[in-house]
C-alpha cells in the first residue's frame, strides 16, 4: 500500500489479496540484441531485410522516376530522341524486375536479381561509354547517359553493392 492507502501492482511492499507479500522474480523479457530475420515459414530466403531494405527503397524510386519519364518522353517527344527513350524505358523495366526480386525473396529471385543487376551494369557501361564517345547519337539524356551522371552516378553504384548483397544473401 502506498501513503494515500492505493495498491500499486508490483511496486515494492504490494501484494495481492491472498498472497504473502513476497513477489516473484520478474522474468519479463528484455530487449536484447536483434535476432538475424528467420525465413517466413515457406523458408524463403529474405532478400529485402537489412541492407536490402535500402535496395528495395532504391530500386523502387527508380523503377518510378524512370518509367514515368520514359513514358512522359514517349507519348510527348518521341520523335526527338527514340533511342534515348527506349532506353530509358528498358532501364525502368530491368530495375522493376530487381525491386520485384528483392520484394519476392527466394533462391530463383536471388538469381533473377542478380542477372538483371548485370545486365544494369552492362548498360550503364555501354550506354555511358556511348554517350561520351557519339554524344550526338543521344540528342536528350537517358538514366544511363554519361554513366548515371545526372542522377549522382547511382545508376552505376547500385547495380555493384546490389550484387555484392545478392552473393551475400546466398544460402551457405
Amino acid at each position: 500500500m502506498s501513503a494515500q492507502g492505493v495498491t500499486v501492482p508490483g511496486a515494492p511492499g504490494s501484494a495481492a489479496p491472498g498472497t504473502t507479500g513476497t513477489a516473484a522474480p520478474d522474468t519479463t523479457a528484455r530487449p536484447g540484441p536483434a535476432a538475424p530475420p528467420a525465413a517466413p515459414a515457406g523458408g524463403r530466403l529474405r532478400l529485402g531485410t537489412g541492407p536490402g531494405r535500402l535496395f528495395v527503397l532504391l530500386y523502387g524510386v527508380f523503377t518510378v522516376g524512370a518509367a514515368s519519364r520514359a513514358a512522359a518522353e514517349i507519348l510527348m517527344k518521341f520523335d526527338e530522341a527514340p533511342l534515348a527513350y527506349v532506353l530509358s524505358a528498358a532501364a525502368a523495366c530491368v530495375y522493376a524486375v530487381i525491386l520485384f526480386s528483392l520484394v519476392r525473396g527466394g533462391e530463383r529471385a536471388r538469381r533473377i536479381g542478380q542477372i538483371c543487376c548485370g545486365l544494369e551494369l552492362t548498360g550503364v557501361l555501354a550506354v555511358g561509354t556511348w554517350t561520351l564517345v557519339d554524344p550526338s547519337a543521344f540528342p536528350d539524356a537517358t538514366v544511363w547517359s554519361d554513366y548515371g551522371m545526372g542522377y549522382l552516378f547511382l545508376p552505376l553504384v547500385m547495380p555493384v553493392a546490389a550484387l555484392f548483397w545478392l552473393r551475400a544473401a546466398r544460402r551457405a
